[in-house]
């Protein structure tokens, strides 16, 4: 059989990678600049749970240094070798966080997105106390009352942040996962009035699908995954013989 030529060949791991990151970083200047906001004003974190190492180090080839991450141990696993290279790395836990392991979260990272209970709030105070280590915060609101979700009920926002605050903790902003089956758009609007309320920055909502919209409502922060890494990400996964 002839060989390929160069254009019929598929895009090396590398490079689609690249190519992915340039088409949504331009999807997020064309959002920004159309609501009148400074593209700079908004932050990509690549989510790279259960993303093998190969594709790790691609995206930190290519600058990426904001990583969300779904579990504690996974994330020690894949970070503690390269956070002492890394001086500028920023680790954001995007995944539901159990009491017993605050003192792990707060050791590892930067941000943690899912703060949503009081018993939660007692834990990480406990654990910045004894480790001098000080996340900031964000309190995930569960938008739709989705009861499979994790999330504080918008009703009770204002309390949760009032009761974070005065247990000293550091709370910066809210974070949110609109239902699959719902207009996202509702979602991002009522995040971003709750964060009015509480005097609250940052707003981290908005996923492949729908982090234009989420940028054209006032996010600061948006969480990608697929659409950088790749569906699944099969062609990266190791072989299983």
């Amino acid at each position: 059989m002839p060989a390929s030529s160069p254009a019929s060949r598929p895009a090396s791991m590398p490079q689609a990678l690249a190519n992915r990151l340039a088409v949504i970083r331009a999807g997020m200047e064309a959002a920004a600049k159309a609501a009148g906001r400074d593209p700079a004003s908004v932050t990509l974190s690549a989510v790279s749970k259960t993303q093998p190492s190969a594709a790790i180090d691609e995206a930190l080839a290519c600058g990426l240094r904001v990583f969300g991450e779904n579990r504690v141990q996974e994330a020690q696993t894949r970070w503690s070798d390269r956070r002492a290279a890394l001086p500028d790395l920023e680790l954001r836990l995007i995944g539901p966080l159990q009491s017993n392991k605050a003192g792990d979260a707060v050791a590892l990272f930067d941000v943690i997105e899912t703060l949503d209970r009081p018993k939660l709030i007692g834990a990480l105070a406990a654990a910045c106390s004894k480790s001098g280590r000080s996340p900031r915060l964000l309190v995930q609101v569960n938008t739709g009352e989705e009861p499979q979700k994790a999330g504080v009920a918008p009703r009770d926002v204002d309390a949760l942040i009032a009761e974070a605050r005065a247990a000293g903790l550091t709370v910066e902003g809210l974070m949110a996962i609109p239902p699959a089956d719902e207009e996202p758009i509702l979602h991002f609007a009522l995040l971003a009035k709750i964060a009015t309320r509480n005097g609250l920055d940052v707003l981290s909502m908005g996923m492949s699908g729908d982090f234009e919209a989420a940028i054209r409502l006032g996010a600061t922060h948006v969480r990608v995954g697929s659409a950088l890494f790749g569906e699944r990400n099969l062609d990266l996964m190791p072989s299983r013989g």
